[in-house]
């Protein structure tokens, strides 16, 4: 009798969201990436999992998700309160710069995230054609030029250093989405609906397009 084949496993797609911080009780990056937990999409499988919103503690939590998974593509996500929209992040930069405390009470101030690491990476998302694919389904989208100087960027940037310095990992697309506040966390704000709608359109757009929209092929900005 033949044994019963078995299909290989899926390609990994790492989505990452933050426990909740600054007082707040919920943060809607993790709510909304765990709702994409085990999702096919373009072929692959999503894979969620939370960072803690700590400085050190993110990136070596980040590091060993990597190493597990070893996913195709990596889209962090963090809260972003006061944005009415979801941010796709162009750049993140060498610089640990904290207004409030993490959840260990640590509160560097212009420190660098990696030292002696470049001053900044871009990211490696299709930003400009996740955008227009957000827009085309309503979705409130903004390309974004800063990540902030909290966790948010400590991680944006760590990402980017690790996929570009680490072994195996030249080819992993990488980058950062904020999203909104929900509803009764504060204005303005965007229901987690719509919020998990949006990151599987950006996630799809980033599987499956292997080239970003240019200036000469119109773009938008």
């Amino acid at each position: 009798m033949p044994r019963p084949t078995t299909s290989p496993p899926l390609p990994r797609i790492l989505l990452t969201g933050f426990d909740a911080f600054g007082g707040d009780t919920l943060n809607p990056s993790w709510l909304a990436v765990q709702a994409l937990h085990g999702r096919r999409i373009g072929g692959h499988q999503v894979v969620a999992a939370q960072l803690p919103t700590v400085f050190e503690a993110s990136l070596a939590e980040l590091g060993r998700l990597l190493r597990t998974h070893k996913p195709a593509l990596v889209i962090c996500v963090g809260q972003a309160g006061g944005r009415a929209a979801l941010s796709l992040e162009r750049v993140a930069i060498n610089v640990n710069d904290a207004r409030i405390a993490d959840n260990a009470a640590a509160q560097p101030v212009d420190t660098p995230v990696i030292a002696g690491g470049p001053a900044a990476y871009f990211s490696t998302l299709p930003i400009k054609a996740m955008l227009q694919a957000l827009q085309k389904e309503g979705i409130a989208a903004e390309v974004s030029q800063t990540a902030g100087t909290f966790v948010c960027n400590h991680v944006f940037y760590g990402l980017m250093h690790l996929l570009a310095t680490r072994r195996g990992f030249k080819r992993t697309r990488g980058g950062f989405v904020h999203v909104p506040f929900l509803p009764g966390q504060g204005q303005p704000h965007m229901a987690l609906e719509d919020v998990v709608r949006g990151l599987r359109v950006a996630v799809r757009t980033a599987i499956t397009t292997q080239r970003d929209i240019t200036q000469g092929a119109g773009a938008i900005s």
